[in-house]
């Protein structure tokens, strides 16, 4: 046998290994081509995503379950409208199982025509639908101390972006004849805390709806089924859900949850009520906080901003902690008082890069750097925080709370 010629034994193996994998390769082919003939899942009365996708809310958990939240998974999300599914929630006693057909709206007060209205009569008004952001007072209230949120579900999750539906405040404030003299209004839930918030009359006549659907079916249970105050720009808890009493009054009611919550104690001590208005903010939700790079290139930075004030007019972006920022691209359409998604190229070199992003409203207001909030609000406040949120990534690919 001439050296270095394969021996018959060993030219056997190779054989039967080529062999092999063919017959291997075959194998799948048919099996793949026979699940390819099987019939699909038969058809359903409602759809569900794929068992493939796995992304929820976060639901933070508290020694009376009823009284929690849960947060919207930003760092999963597509474009600006939130599933229906996956809106985040806040209760203050849980979720009431309300019929719409025994279910009735009273409004009252300082009125000439005081209404009794059914779901069904709402429902006969004329409608209008409209694409809002609702983000809760405490959204990112962890963010005022030292131990900030891990990922942009946890830190910023408290926001969602959806299409309502409903018939505008105003239609009814114009029917029952509104008196002289009136200038608040009092929302009442009927759920079992009995959820009140006093809103400012001239607010109701702009631009409130009277909302029972989202997205395009109705209000899901958890953000107020059969009906609910969608309240343009303003924090969460004025967009009073299973709304059941309007009360047309001369003054604010001082609820407990306009004063024991949702106020902001300021550095001298005094707190500042009615913060309405949810001031200009921004996230990056690519590459956040417990996603990692597989590494070095070409990566799409990407986010969303916001504003009660209207339109995001612009986003910058830095990749070095704030030294130097780029105009991020804004995504179409940009409507007011709604999430803007926003784009970005970035090549990244694999050395550690510190990310985030600062927006820019159409009142020409620009989101802060957390130093700066704390330097007019101190840190005895737990709401409205809307500073610059720090990503960094580390040069493993792993992004982690740049202020942890």
């Amino acid at each position: 046998m001439k050296k270095n010629q394969p021996s018959s034994r060993r030219r056997l193996l190779q054989l039967g290994a080529a062999l092999g994998g063919g017959l291997a390769a075959r194998q799948e082919s048919a099996r793949a081509e026979e699940s390819d003939r099987r019939l699909g899942k038969p058809l359903s009365a409602y759809g569900e995503r794929s068992p493939f996708e796995k992304s929820g809310r976060s639901v933070r958990l508290t020694k009376t379950p009823e009284a929690g939240s849960s947060g919207t998974p930003l760092g999963d999300s597509y474009g600006i409208l939130t599933p229906s599914a996956l809106h985040y929630e806040r209760h203050h006693s849980g979720v009431p199982n309300i019929d719409p057909a025994r279910h009735r709206l009273v409004i009252h007060g300082m009125v000439e025509r005081p209404l009794i209205l059914t779901i069904e009569e709402i429902k006969r008004l004329p409608s209008v639908s409209r694409i809002y952001v609702v983000e809760c007072g405490g959204n990112s209230g962890g963010e005022w101390g030292p131990k900030t949120g891990s990922d942009a579900q946890r830190s910023y999750g408290l926001a969602s972006c959806s299409e309502w539906t409903g018939v505008p405040l105003s239609l009814l404030m114009a029917e029952t004849g509104v008196r002289p003299g009136a200038s608040w209004i009092l929302a009442e839930g009927a759920d079992a805390c009995r959820m009140q918030r006093s809103i400012p009359l001239a607010k109701a006549i702009e631009d409130i709806l009277l909302a029972y659907g989202q997205n395009g079916e109705p209000i899901r249970p958890e953000q107020g089924y059969p009906l609910r105050l969608i309240v343009p720009g303003w924090e969460g808890a004025t967009h009073v859900k299973w709304l059941q009493r309007l009360k047309v009054t001369g003054q604010p009611h001082m609820t407990r949850d306009e004063t024991a919550r949702y106020s902001d104690l300021m550095p001298d001590g005094k707190a500042r009520l009615f913060t309405f208005v949810m001031e200009a903010k921004s996230v990056v939700t690519f590459p956040s906080g417990g996603q990692k790079l597989n590494g070095a290139g070409l990566y799409e930075i990407t986010g969303l901003a916001w504003s009660g004030r209207g339109r995001i007019e612009r986003v910058e972006v830095t990749t070095d902690g704030g030294r130097s920022w780029r105009n991020a691209q804004l995504q179409e359409p940009r409507l007011r008082i709604a999430f803007t998604r926003f784009r970005l190229p970035w090549t990244w070199d694999g050395r550690q890069a510190v990310l985030a992003s600062r927006a820019t409203d159409e009142s020409g207001y620009v989101q802060p750097s957390k130093q700066a909030l704390i330097e007019v609000r101190g840190l005895n406040s737990g709401y409205h925080f809307n500073g610059i949120k720090l990503w960094k990534v580390q040069a493993d690919g792993s992004v982690t709370n740049a202020d942890a």
